[in-house]
């Protein structure tokens, strides 16, 4: 999954958001796996910016609700 932008993000609608959120939380739990079993680099840097990207992602939903 590559970086995802704020533009981006906006221009879904809430169940395209909500199932994106959902795989990238996926996503995120299997890095963590691999990092876990030590099949991951520890600095191949995939797991900061997908945290920061769930985040964004979370942010706009609840900015969504909100409205």
């Amino acid at each position: 999954m590559s970086r995802t932008s704020m533009k981006s993000i906006r221009a879904m609608n809430a169940e395209e958001l909500a199932k994106r959120i959902y795989d990238a939380q996926g996503e995120l739990a299997k890095l963590r796996i691999d990092l876990a079993k030590g099949t991951l680099r520890k600095g191949n840097g995939k797991i900061r910016p997908l945290r920061r990207d769930i985040a964004r992602m979370l942010t706009y939903q609840t900015e969504m609700r909100r409205s």
